[in-house]
C-alpha cells in the first residue's frame, strides 16, 4: 500500500473532473486525484511536493487518492466506506465543504447539510449519518466549526466528551460540560473524574 508520494510536481488539472495532480516519483509519474483543498494547497509546477495517499484497488481498478492533510483523508475513508458511497463520491463531498465543516456536519449529523454536497442526496446523507454516528470526536467537531485547533484541550477531556455521548448525553451538552469543567483551576486531569463531575453536575 502507498502511504504518501514524495518528488515534483509535474501537472496538475482541473478537467476533466476530478482535479489530479502528477508527481515524479524517481522517474516514475504516479496520478492523483485529489479534492479541491487539496488542489489549492498545492505547488507550482516543477516544485517539490508531498502528497498522503490512500491507495484504492478493486479487481477493476487501480487509482490513488491525494490529500494535503491528514484531516481530509481521514474522513475522504470515512466517508468512501459507507455503503453506497465510493471513493469519487467521497472525494466531491470533500471538495464541496470545508474540511472543518464537513468534520462538524458528520459529528452532528446534519443530514440536510451532508444532502447539499454533490453526489450525495438525501438518501444518502441519513446513511452516513447513521453509519458515522459517534465516530467523530464532538470536541474536535466543536473546534473545527469554531475554528480552533483540535489539541486545544487535553485528550482527557476529549476522550470525556465522547464517553459522555456514549452514555447518551447530546454532543452540545457533552462539549459545553467538559469545557466548563476544564476550564476550572482545580480542574480533574483523568478522563474518569471528568466524566464524573459532568454527570453530576458539577
Amino acid at each position: 500500500m502507498i502511504a504518501y508520494l514524495h518528488g515534483t510536481l509535474v501537472e496538475k488539472r482541473l478537467a476533466p473532473s476530478p482535479a489530479a495532480a502528477v508527481i515524479d516519483v524517481g522517474g516514475v509519474g504516479y496520478e492523483a486525484f485529489v479534492p479541491l483543498s487539496t488542489f489549492d494547497a498545492l505547488p507550482r509546477a516543477g516544485a517539490d511536493c508531498r502528497l498522503l495517499v490512500h491507495d484504492y484497488v478493486r479487481e477493476d481498478q487501480h487509482a490513488l487518492f491525494g490529500f494535503a492533510t491528514e484531516d481530509e483523508r481521514n474522513l475522504f475513508r470515512m466517508l468512501q466506506d459507507v455503503s453506497g458511497v465510493g471513493p469519487k463520491t467521497a472525494l466531491s463531498a470533500l471538495s464541496g465543504m470545508p474540511v472543518r465543516l464537513l468534520k462538524a456536519a458528520l459529528a452532528e449529523g446534519d443530514a440536510k447539510a451532508l444532502a447539499k454536497l454533490p453526489g450525495i442526496g438525501k438518501r444518502t446523507a441519513e446513511r452516513i449519518c447513521v453509519e458515522l454516528k459517534g465516530k467523530i470526536d464532538p470536541l474536535a467537531a466543536a473546534a473545527a466549526r469554531a475554528g480552533e485547533p483540535e489539541d486545544a484541550l487535553p485528550q482527557a477531556v476529549r476522550d470525556a466528551a465522547a464517553a459522555l455521548v456514549q452514555l447518551g448525553r447530546p454532543e452540545e451538552e457533552a462539549v459545553r460540560a467538559v469545557r466548563e469543567i476544564a476550564a476550572r483551576p482545580d480542574a480533574p486531569t483523568d478522563t474518569a473524574a471528568i466524566v464524573r463531575l459532568a454527570l453530576a453536575g458539577r
